[in-house]
């Protein structure tokens, strides 16, 4: 059953890694295979509709119709167990994705989470990527090597978004429209790029439910952390999770936030020297 668009909430879920397996820094990305199947489930049994994220703001933009419980599964960074555990499980049930994937690292591992330890997370090849947009998930941009984008100059970022386009039309023979800030960083200069280089929607963090008037690009997303049962789910889903209620407390420390990085990007710049092959 289908309606007309209109100002509801939208839980847009984010998750990253669908792994039993991780180290203490990456544990609040990495979803158990066994609960990420019972949460596919729950959202089956419960008709939850899946939508690509390009799918639910073309609805959006052009006064479309939406399913009468619709969600949105996002799934950052395009690691190789999206590929080989999450992508069997959504095919089950008939569910559509978007897949967000940082080019520089295809056919290889996560290099840019050196220094949490999980540099050596294997990421999707071309093929791979080729076979997950033919089983109907969306391919998304990422940047091309994951960086903090609003920390860099506009011409770096510029070319850090667009090369990362380039790449993904270039490989998998399909425009490209949706793009999401890795970390969920972003400035008015960062979404002007975006926007610029042809997307028609970007995707944030802020653990919120998004609706219509969001600005479609800077998408409100929820994290799915291995903390959460299905009942933290089902109401994770409502809007009543502990995250999405108190996050508006949390964001007018964004700017200090930013300030803070930066200045340990400064101190850490002598030390980044690795070339990533592009």
């Amino acid at each position: 059953m289908f309606i007309t668009s209109e100002r509801k909430r939208i839980p847009i879920l984010m998750y990253h890694s669908i792994s039993d397996e991780s180290g203490p820094k990456f544990r609040s990305f990495a979803v158990p295979a066994a609960l990420f199947a019972r949460q596919m489930e729950y959202l089956h049994q419960q008709a939850y509709t899946p939508m690509t994220v390009s799918q639910l703001v073309h609805a959006w933009t052009n006064g479309g119709s939406l399913p009468t419980k619709p969600v949105v599964l996002t799934f950052d960074d395009a690691f190789l167990d999206f590929y080989t555990t999450a992508l069997p499980l959504l095919q089950r049930y008939s569910f559509t994705a978007t897949l967000y994937v940082p080019t520089a690292y295809v056919n290889g591992t996560s290099r840019w989470m050196q220094r949490t330890g999980e540099g050596s997370r294997p990421i999707v090849s071309w093929e791979q990527l080729r076979d997950i947009s033919k089983c109907g998930i969306e391919c998304g941009a990422h940047s091309h090597t994951h960086p903090q984008l609003d920390l860099l100059s506009f011409a770096a970022a510029k070319e850090e978004i667009t090369q990362n386009k380039r790449l993904l039309e270039e490989h998998i023979g399909e425009e490209i429209l949706s793009f999401a800030y890795p970390y969920g960083y972003h400035t008015a200069a960062t979404k002007q790029i975006v926007r610029e280089a042809g997307f028609t929607s970007a995707c944030a963090v802020k653990n919120a439910l998004s609706t219509e008037e969001t600005d479609h690009f800077a998408l409100s997303r929820v994290l799915v952390d291995p903390t959460l049962d299905i009942d933290a789910f089902a109401a994770l889903l409502a809007g009543h999770d502990k995250r999405i209620t108190t996050a508006v407390f949390t964001r007018p420390l964004i700017p200090g936030w930013r300030l803070a990085r930066f200045c340990l990007a400064q101190v850490q710049k002598p030390q980044q020297r690795e070339t990533v092959q592009r």
